[in-house]
Parts: C-alpha cells; sequence; structure tokens
C-alpha cells in the first residue's frame, strides 16, 4: 500500500479553497465533485478549525492529517473512470476498478467492533494516528 498511496514528508497545514469555474482537475464532473467537497470542507469560511482538518463538532475531521489530505487530493485527480477510492478513517486504503456506474468514493469512518467501541479506545486509536471521527456533510 505505501507505494500506491505515498504519503508526503510532513505536509503541512494551509489555507484551503476549493476549486471553482469549469476548469476540470480530475477525470470528469464526478470526480471533480468529490475533489471539490472535500477541500470545501477545509475552506476557513466553512469549517470549524481548518488548520486542524476538524470540520465541525469539535473532532470530526475531513482526513486523518494532513499527509493524508493531500493523498486523498492525490489519489482523486488520478483516478479513472472506471475506479473507486476506498478511504478509511481519513486516509486512502485502495483504489479498485468497478465500473462507470459505481461510487467513485467509499468512505468508512470510525468503525469499531462492539468489544471496542469505547471512547477510551478510540481516543487511543486516535492518538496513534490510527483512526478519526469522521464528520464531513
Amino acid at each position: 500500500m505505501s507505494d500506491l498511496f505515498p504519503m508526503h514528508q510532513r505536509a503541512q497545514a494551509r489555507p484551503v479553497r476549493a476549486p471553482h469555474g469549469t476548469t476540470l482537475h480530475c477525470r470528469n464532473w464526478l470526480i471533480e465533485a468529490a475533489y471539490r467537497m472535500v477541500q470545501n470542507n477545509l475552506d476557513p469560511d466553512v469549517a470549524e478549525n481548518p488548520d486542524a482538518l476538524v470540520v465541525y463538532g469539535g473532532i470530526g475531521k475531513a482526513a486523518r492529517n494532513w499527509d493524508c489530505f493531500e493523498a486523498i487530493l492525490e489519489s482523486l485527480r488520478k483516478l479513472q473512470e472506471d475506479e473507486t477510492l476506498l478511504v478509511q478513517s481519513g486516509k486512502p486504503v485502495g483504489v479498485f476498478k468497478s465500473h462507470v456506474d459505481a461510487p467513485r468514493v467509499l468512505i468508512a469512518n470510525s468503525n469499531l467492533v462492539p468489544k471496542w467501541a469505547t471512547w477510551e479506545h478510540f481516543h487511543e486509536l486516535d492518538r496513534k494516528g490510527l483512526m478519526m471521527y469522521g464528520q464531513m456533510t
């Protein structure tokens, strides 16, 4: 997986503004929509704490960390029209061949089985950079 989603070297917080207009940054408008929406979540006029990737709700993030955010954007820019990007707790973990009518992005956030579904365990995983509380509308 590390070759598929190379992480940037300590990507830094930066002001994020979604592109406007009719110029595509991705292969088609379906992929471009996801590309613009994830960035709009962190627009300083929209996000609660954009430097910390928090969209709203105090801890709800758009990505696990800035490296993951940049990797998501890069994955969307490269995504083919018949592929689907899989994002797990704010980190891109796979791109697989699907078809043109399939979803372009599948997201699974904060999934824990009942035995470990406690705030204590969640916060431990969050501190280790293994999970995030996803909140993006």
